[in-house]
């Protein structure tokens, strides 16, 4: 017997645990014909488990169909497709898709997308590009909340020193703002398990900018 309409049915089901078993039992046994249903839930899930589940579903396909069909969901206009997209192509892992990864993408108005651009970013750069990556990062620092900022510096300390340049200009922006992020940013590429405490460089970053 073909489970594959019975999966699709279950993937749309009201109950997130059966949606849950369903990416689950989607991913045990790779059907390729199930990818259209796989993306198109991406797109609406609203529950983070039955999300991450879907994309390690997504990720046992076979690449050479999952690929395509992820970068076309990059140009979406939903944009838990975006992000789940590209969350996905991070996990997956393929340098050939770094292309796909856009400043559009990197600046995405929406947090979420911009978050998962991000991290994409991060896995897939090239050695060659990572400098302008870091410059390219680093020209949001400040950009929203505190789960932002955090995504944001943690991005640009998995590029590794080569950040380091555009931290210390950072540093030294008119910007309070920019000034703590980059402080706190430097402090994760320093030590990847330090506490992001954004308020601590907030005040230092206020002192160095106060006049003498």
């Amino acid at each position: 017997m073909n489970p594959t309409p019975r999966l699709r049915t279950a993937l749309n089901a009201e109950s997130a645990s059966t949606r849950l078993q369903a990416a689950l039992a989607a991913g045990t046994h790779p059907d390729p014909a199930l990818l259209p249903e796989l993306l198109a839930r991406c797109a609406v899930e609203p529950d983070f488990y039955v999300r991450d589940m879907l994309t390690w579903a997504l990720t046992r396909l076979p690449r050479e169909d999952t690929v395509p069909a992820l970068l076309a969901e990059l140009a979406s206009g939903t944009t838990q497709a975006r992000s789940q997209a590209l969350h996905t192509l991070s996990k997956i892992g393929d340098p050939a898709t770094w292309s796909a990864i856009t400043p559009a993408l990197l600046r995405d108005p929406d947090d979420e997308v911009a978050r998962s651009a991000w991290r994409a970013a991060a896995v897939l750069v090239p050695e060659d590009e990572r400098p302008a990556l870091a410059a390219e990062l680093a020209g949001q620092l400040a950009r929203g909340d505190r789960d932002v900022r955090r995504s944001l510096s943690r991005a640009l300390a998995a590029l590794g020193e080569i950040v380091e340049p555009v931290l210390t200009r950072a540093k030294a922006s008119p910007d309070p703002d920019v000034r703590a992020h980059a402080l706190v940013t430097e402090q994760l590429l320093r030590d990847p398990d330090a506490a992001f405490d954004i308020d601590a460089a907030k005040r230092i970053a206020a002192l160095d900018g106060a006049p003498c």
